[in-house]
């Protein structure tokens, strides 16, 4: 199964904050859109992801002041990202290894979607699922 399959299911719509946002303005957006990262863009292009862990490291670290801080200051940058033809497999991987549970999909150098550990983990269920029920087809046809 390809990640374009997946977006193809799920929709191309991704959520987005402009990096330059508080992060009390943040909270309340992933509240408010009930998520728990949200993808931050500076112009154009992609500036990084900003999760709810994100913003309560920083509010550990700096108590209430931490909300007004910018988004910019505190998302994770040098965002792993996926591409449309890349494997369910592969993508499952990657954020196994890196410690990851949000992959921003690019097209084209242009933010194409979003998938999470969540989806891709359902996605590979359900293709398990197919496989066994077409292996249990199998052998009751002999």
């Amino acid at each position: 199964m390809l990640i374009e399959q997946i977006l193809k299911t799920k929709g191309g719509n991704v959520l987005t904050i402009d990096a330059s946002q508080t992060l009390a303005e943040a909270a309340r957006f992933l509240d408010e859109e009930r998520i728990g990262a949200v993808v931050a863009m500076s112009g154009e292009g992609l500036a990084g992801v900003l999760s709810e862990r994100d913003i309560l490291r920083q509010l550990a670290r700096h108590g209430a002041a931490a909300l007004q801080m910018s988004v910019e200051e505190s998302m994770t940058r040098g965002v792993i990202t996926a591409n449309p033809t890349e494997s369910l497999d592969q993508c499952l991987g990657r954020m196994t290894d890196r410690r990851v549970r949000h992959l921003p999909v690019m097209r084209d150098g242009k933010l194409a979607g979003i998938v999470s550990i969540g989806d891709l983990v359902k996605w590979k269920i359900e293709e398990t699922r197919a496989e066994a029920d077409a292996m249990a087809d199998y052998i009751k046809g002999q």
